[in-house]
C-alpha cells in the first residue's frame, strides 16, 4: 500500500508531490512554441521562393500557387509576431484554426492545385507534430484523422482523373494516414514525458531553493560559529556568530576573508592544516586575541567535506563556540535542577526552623546569665536571617503574580534610595565616587524594601568593580518617565562590555570573571519580575567633572502606586512588559 503524502513536510505537498502544476507556461514549452512558429515562417519563405522560381522560369504560368504560398507566409508571420505562447485546447478552437487549420488548408490547396507533378503530403507532418506536442492527445489524433480524410479525398479525386490507378492512390493514402496516426501518438507521448520531467525538475529546483534558504537562515541564527575554509586558508563562508567570536565583525559585501591575514587567528590555521594533513576531524581549545579586545577562549571542532566526482577540492568546516557560553548553559541546566531542589528544601526547612525559633524564645525566658542571653540573641538573629534566606529562595524560584505586588505596602522610593546609597557609602568608604540625583516631590512604588536594597546594592557593587576612582564615577538617579512608571538608574564610567557578555548579562552563573558566581544580576532580574518591574542595560553618556563620558547604565523601571492601583481596578494580574535587554 502506498503511504499517503507527508502533508506535514516543511516544504508541503504543493512543492514535492507529483501532479501539482507550479507553472502555467513551462520555459521548454515556450521554446517549442516559438520553434514551431519559426519553422512555419521558414517553410512559408521556402515555398514562396520555390513557387516564385517556377513562375519566373516559366515552368508554370499559374499564379495561384504563388498566392497560396504568400498567404501562408503572411499568416505564419502574423502568428509568430503577434501571438503569445499558449497551449492548444482540447477542441478545435480558434488557436487551432489559426495555426494548424491554416497549415492543413494551405497544404491541401497546394496539393489539389498542383496536381500530380509535386507531392506536398510530407508537409502534413508539421501540423501533426505541432498538434501532438503543443496540444493534447485528443487534438493530435483528431488532426491526424483530418489529414487522413483529406488524403483519402485527394485519392478519390485522383482516381476519378485516372481510374486505372485507383488502388495505388488509396493504398498511398492509407499508408500515409497510418503514419500520421503513429507520429501523432508517439510525439504526444514523448511531449508528455518531457513536460513531466520538466515539471519534476522545476519542483526539485524550487524545493532545493527553499531548503537552501532554510539552511542559510538556520546557520545565520546559530549561536555556534561556523567557518568554511579551503586549503589556502580562505574562508568561503562564515555566519555572524563566527565573525563575532573572531572579532572580525560583519561588513556588507565582505563575503570571504583570509585566516592567514591575522596573526591572532594562527591557532585556527594550524588546526585547519592538521585536519587536511591528517584527513580526520580535529578538536581543540584555543585562545584568540582580537585586536582591541580581550582574549577569548573558544572550542573549535573541524570536519572535512566529502569529495564528489569531478571535484577533488575538500573544504574544512570549523565549528567555533565560546567556552563561556558552553559553561553558562551547563550551569543553567544545573540551576534548573538546583532550583527545584532548593524549593523543596526550603519548604522542609520552614517547620524545623520555626521550632528552633520557638524553643530559643522559651529558653531565653529562663536564662539570667548575660553571656547565655547573648547566645540566645545570636541564635535568634541567625534564625531570622535563615528564615529570610528561605523566603527569598521561595520568592525567586516561583513566578510572582501581581497580587503579591498589590499586597506590598507603598514605598517612598526617594527616601529608600537615599538611605541605601548612604549606607553603602559608609560601608565601602566610597563617598567621593557616588553621586545621587533625586527629583522633587513624592514618588511611591509597590516594592519590598529589602528587595530594593538587594537590587541597588548589587548594582552599586557591580559598578564599583568596573568604575574608575574619579569624582562622581558612579551616578544614581531617580526620574519619573510616565504617569505610571519611574526609572531608577545606576551609571558608571566603566569600559564597554563585550557583546558576548552583554548577550547573556542576566543569565544565571554567567560572568566575565572567574571568581564571580554570576548570580547577582540574575537575582536582580527575578526580584524585579516578582514586583512587576523591569531591568535593562544600555551604553549611555553622562556628564562627569564637566565632560561627557560614556558608561554602563542599568535601568530599573518600577510601577508607581497609581499604576498598581489602576492595574488592580482593571484586574490585570501580570506585568505589562517582561524584563529585557535594550537592543542597540
Amino acid at each position: 500500500m502506498t503511504p499517503p503524502p507527508d502533508t506535514h513536510s516543511w516544504f508541503g505537498p504543493s512543492l514535492l508531490e507529483p501532479g501539482v502544476e507550479k507553472v502555467d507556461k513551462p520555459e521548454e514549452f515556450q521554446r517549442l512554441w516559438r520553434g514551431f512558429m519559426t519553422a512555419r515562417v521558414t517553410l512559408g519563405v521556402v515555398l514562396m521562393l520555390l513557387q516564385g522560381s517556377i513562375y519566373v522560369l516559366g515552368a508554370s504560368k499559374d499564379s495561384a500557387l504563388l498566392l497560396i504560398c504568400t498567404g501562408y507566409f503572411a499568416a505564419a508571420l502574423a502568428v509568430r509576431l503577434l501571438a503569445h505562447p499558449r497551449q492548444l485546447g482540447r477542441t478545435f478552437d480558434v488557436q487551432w484554426i489559426s495555426t494548424i487549420g491554416v497549415d492543413l488548408l494551405a497544404f491541401t490547396a497546394l496539393q489539389w492545385v498542383q496536381g500530380s507533378s509535386i507531392n506536398y503530403a510530407p508537409l502534413f507532418a508539421l501540423p501533426i507534430l505541432m498538434a501532438s506536442i503543443l496540444g493534447s492527445l485528443l487534438v493530435a489524433m483528431g488532426t491526424a484523422a483530418g489529414v487522413t480524410l483529406l488524403l483519402f479525398g485527394y485519392a478519390s479525386w485522383m482516381s476519378i482523373q485516372a481510374p486505372g490507378e485507383m488502388a495505388a492512390h488509396f493504398l498511398q493514402a492509407a499508408l500515409t494516414g497510418a503514419g500520421c496516426f503513429v507520429i501523432s501518438f508517439l510525439a504526444s507521448q514523448i511531449a508528455t514525458r518531457l513536460v513531466n520531467v520538466e515539471l519534476r525538475a522545476q519542483r526539485s529546483q524550487l524545493a532545493a531553493r527553499v531548503q537552501r534558504r532554510v539552511n542559510e537562515l538556520v546557520i545565520e541564527s546559530l549561536t555556534e560559529g561556523i567557518l568554511v575554509v579551503d586549503r589556502r586558508g580562505i574562508v568561503r563562508a562564515a555566519n555572524p556568530a563566527a565573525r563575532q567570536l573572531l572579532g572580525f565583525g560583519h561588513k556588507p559585501g565582505d563575503r570571504s576573508f583570509n585566516l592567514n591575514a591575522m596573526i591572532e587567528w594562527q591557532c585556527l590555521v594550524d588546526l585547519m592544516q592538521r585536519s587536511f594533513s591528517g584527513h580526520a576531524a580535529q578538536q581543540a581549545d584555543v585562545t584568540i586575541h582580537p585586536a582591541g579586545q580581550g582574549p577569548r577562549h573558544i572550542q573549535v571542532r573541524t570536519q572535512l567535506t566529502a569529495t564528489q566526482a569531478g571535484d577533488d577540492e575538500r573544504l574544512c568546516v570549523m565549528f567555533v563556540q565560546d567556552q563561556r557560553e558552553m559553561q553558562a548553559r551547563i550551569r543553567t541546566e544545573k540551576l534548573a535542577s538546583m532550583g527545584r531542589m532548593s524549593t523543596a528544601v526550603a519548604h522542609e526547612i520552614r517547620n524545623p526552623l520555626a521550632a528552633i525559633t520557638q524553643a530559643n524564645a522559651l529558653l531565653d525566658e529562663d536564662l539570667i546569665d548575660p553571656k547565655h542571653k547573648q547566645l540566645t540573641r545570636m541564635v535568634q538573629q541567625n534564625a531570622k536571617r535563615l528564615e529570610k534566606i528561605v523566603e527569598d529562595i521561595l520568592n525567586v524560584s516561583r513566578v510572582q503574580q501581581l497580587e503579591s505586588v498589590n499586597s506590598t505596602p507603598a514605598l517612598d522610593l526617594k527616601e529608600s534610595v537615599e538611605r541605601i546609597c548612604r549606607d553603602w557609602q559608609n560601608q565601602t568608604a566610597s563617598e567621593h565616587l557616588l553621586s545621587v540625583q533625586l527629583p522633587p516631590g513624592l514618588i511611591e512604588v509597590k516594592f519590598e524594601s529589602e528587595h530594593l536594597r538587594r537590587i541597588l546594592v548589587n548594582l552599586l557593587d557591580n559598578a564599583r568593580r568596573y568604575a574608575s576612582h574619579q569624582l562622581n564615577a558612579i551616578q544614581v538617579s531617580v526620574r519619573p518617565t510616565t504617569l505610571e512608571h519611574c526609572t531608577l538608574s545606576v551609571w558608571s564610567d566603566g569600559q564597554p562590555m563585550d557583546q558576548s557578555v552583554e548577550r547573556h548579562l542576566f543569565e544565571p552563573f554567567f560572568s566575565s570573571e572567574s571568581r564571580s558566581s554570576g548570580l547577582g544580576l540574575y537575582i536582580c532580574r527575578e526580584l524585579c519580575e516578582g514586583h512587576g518591574a523591569t531591568i535593562a542595560y544600555d551604553r549611555t553618556r553622562r556628564t562627569m567633572t564637566g565632560k561627557p563620558v560614556d558608561g554602563n547604565e542599568f535601568l530599573v523601571t518600577l510601577r508607581t502606586r497609581s499604576a498598581t492601583s489602576s492595574a488592580q481596578m482593571t484586574h490585570k494580574h501580570t506585568p505589562d512588559t517582561p524584563w529585557h535587554q535594550t537592543q542597540r
